[in-house]
């Protein structure tokens, strides 16, 4: 089984990915956590990082790379980025989009990185517009076209305690074999 958890900053993509790579014993690969590391090499925030990576195109695609990589010659993986359901497109089982209020996922973002949420609500506007300028720009995504993934849930209308319940009645229920609805994501240059 391969799934991807996507979603913007805050919106409890990592904590759902964790989660359900735990329930159904997946490898969890987080883009994030790869691109955070990349940024902390280079001395830069994951802010910063990303204003570099519009200059520095080469950043993103080793990255995106990597991940369609492991999407294309992988099982039993739940790959976790902003773009994983673009990059795993065909060879993903489901995909799932998580979102949330930018309210709300300010708030949330200022709880765990200790900041106010004025901070965090700038910070994060500011990383949203550099990242969906640079998917489209480099591959042709809107990031906002939604209509590729399976699902797509507002985190803040369940709460954390209800959200994994959903995605893993989801999961739990998908029949290959009854599946109609996989369709290869097109008009997408995957340029790496």
């Amino acid at each position: 089984m391969l799934l991807t958890v996507s979603g913007p900053p805050g919106s409890g993509k990592s904590t759902n990915a964790e989660l359900l790579a735990e329930r159904f014993d997946l490898e969890h690969i987080s883009g994030g956590d790869i691109f955070r590391q990349l940024a902390d090499e280079r001395g830069h925030t994951t802010v910063e990082f990303n204003e570099l990576a519009e200059e520095e195109e080469q950043i993103d695609k080793d990255l995106d790379r990597r991940l369609r990589t492991i999407a294309a010659s992988r099982d039993d993986v739940l790959l976790e980025s902003r773009l994983a359901g673009w990059l795993a497109a065909e060879h993903a089982d489901l995909r799932f989009w998580l979102d949330a209020p930018l309210s709300v996922r300010a708030e949330r973002i200022a709880d765990r990185e200790d900041k106010t949420v004025a901070e965090a609500r700038a910070t994060t506007e500011r990383r949203e517009r550099s990242e969906a300028k640079r998917y489209a720009d480099l591959y042709d995504i809107d990031i906002h076209d939604l209509s590729i993934y399976d699902a797509a849930i507002n985190t803040a209308r369940w709460g954390e305690a209800v959200v994994p319940d959903m995605l893993t009645a989801a999961i739990e229920r998908y029949d290959p074999e009854q599946d109609e609805g996989k369709e290869p994501v097109e008009g997408v240059r995957y340029e790496f």
